[in-house]
Formats: C-alpha cells, structure tokens, sequence
C-alpha cells in the first residue's frame, strides 16, 4: 500500500502500541501496591506468580530478539516472503518491564504472610520443568543445525502462551473456593482488559497496512495473548462484580465476636483459617 495515503493509520497505529504498552504495563501497579497496602499476599495464587514470572521473561526475550537481532530478523524474512516482523519497540519495553514488576511480586511472595492453608503451587511445579527441558531441547536442535535459531525463540513465544494460559485458572479456583476476590486486584484486570483489547486493534491494524496476515501467523503470541487476556480476564470481572460483590477483607480483621458472626452469616471461614503467617511459599 501507498504509505503516503496511509500515513494517518501509521500513527494511529504507533498510538495504538503505546497506549497498550502503557495500559498492559500499569495493570501491574495495582496488585504490587495492593500486596504492599495490605502487608500481606492472601487471597493471591502462587501458581499464578511463578508462572508469570516465567511466561514474561520467555515473552521478553522473544520480543528482544525478534527486535533486535538481525540474523533472526533475517530468517524470519526468508520464511515470510521477505516481510519483517511486527514486533515494535514498545513490544520489547512492555516485555522488560512485565519482568521487572513480576520479580516484585515474587519478592512480596516471600516478604509477605500468605494463606496459612495455601498449598503448593503444584501446576506451577509441574509445567515450569517441563517448559524447561522444551527449551534445552530446542536449543540442542538449533546448535546442531537441525532447527535455526529463530525457531528456538518461537518456542520462547509458545512458552508465554502457556503459562498465560495456566496461570488464571487457580487464581479463579481460588476466588471461586473463597467466594471472594480480596486479595486480587481489580484495577489489574481493567487494565489489562485494555490492553489486550489495544494489542489486537493494533495488530490486526498493522496486518492491513503491511498488505498481509504474516505480521499475525508470523507472530501468533501476541495476538493469542491479547485473546486469552480478554476471555480470562471477562472471568474474573463477572467474578468481582456480579458472583462475590463483598469486599470485606476477612484476611486482616482481628478476631472478635461480630467479624465471626458475619462471617459465619456469608457462610465463610472463622478468621483463624486466614491468620497471618510468614512461612516462606513452598516450591
């Protein structure tokens, strides 16, 4: 297409990339100050948190060197008609900062009290070393020649949409066990809501100046990932708003005679149940 006649769009569409890079990047403000405010994780998943920390350190790396490395940038060309990928810089910056404020939360994780009864973060354990020797294998594959390097971060992409596509269900299971969404941070998922909303305009945007869909096949992740952000985080709106509208915070309420007849009126645990602990999570 003539870029001359689709200059506005151009804008619209480096518009577009910034507001999602600062939507997706400020949905992670609101659970760290939560956690902070609180002095406590309660109410959070750990699988949710590991995973996360996985997934966006796999996602950060891909989107860097799709970006940045001229030898991949080369063969992803080579198998897509000579079209470059759409990875952009707010892309890269979006994935550096995701990592940064997910190895914060991980650090409150291990600061703050958690449930006294949270078990292990078992989907966490099970899918984390597994994704692992993925990427060894993977490696070993592009080193002999067999698969080229640009395959390898691929995968990395695949990894993000695994973890992404893990990490919501405990945490929903969670809020469904407690009938409560304290603890979880709504601000977060209207964030990033938004986000993922802008990530797929722009995308799609982007397809239709390039004059072709490879921009997406070639960069399934974040299409896939604004997909699977919009469908969870409907969830866990209808969660909040609609199925657990209370927000009393039972977590950090003393014992006492009336917060325990609330309590048993909702039908929910005694505060003994949600008493503070600081073991240190378990992995």
């Amino acid at each position: 297409m003539d870029s001359s006649e689709n200059g506005p769009l151009h804008a619209v569409s480096n518009t577009l990339g910034w507001l999602y890079f600062i939507a997706w990047s400020a949905s992670f403000y609101p659970q760290v100050l939560l956690n902070w405010r609180r002095k406590s994780v309660q109410g959070l998943s750990l699988d949710f948190v590991y995973l996360n920390l996985v997934g966006f350190t796999a996602y950060a790396i891909y989107n860097t060197v799709l970006f940045c490395s001229e030898p991949v940038r080369r063969q992803y060309r080579e198998r897509h008609s000579g079209e470059d990928s759409l990875v952009q810089l707010n892309d890269v910056v979006f994935g550096l900062h995701a990592v940064l404020f997910s190895i914060i939360t991980v650090g409150q994780v291990f600061i703050y009290p958690r449930d006294s009864d949270a078990k292990r973060p078992w989907l966490a354990i099970g899918i984390i070393p597994l994704l692992g020797v993925g990427l060894c294998v993977m490696i070993g594959l592009s080193a002999s020649g067999i698969l080229e390097a640009l395959d390898t971060f691929y995968y990395l992409s695949y990894v993000k949409l695994v973890c992404s596509f893990s990490k919501y269900f405990p945490q929903l299971y969670i809020n469904f066990q407690r009938k409560s969404t304290v603890g979880w941070s709504i601000g977060n998922i209207l964030l990033d809501t938004t986000g993922g909303v802008l990530s797929i305009v722009q995308e799609v945007l982007d397809a239709y100046l390039a004059g072709h869909w490879a921009g997406i096949t070639g960069n399934v992740a974040k299409f896939a990932l604004g997909v699977l952000t919009i469908v969870f985080d409907t969830a866990f709106i209808i969660q909040h708003y609609v199925l657990y509208p209370d927000r009393t915070d039972y977590y950090t309420m003393e014992d006492g005679g009336a917060s325990q007849q609330a309590k048993s009126s909702e039908g929910r645990k005694e505060p003994a149940d949600y008493a503070s602990t600081s073991e240190i999570p378990k992995l």
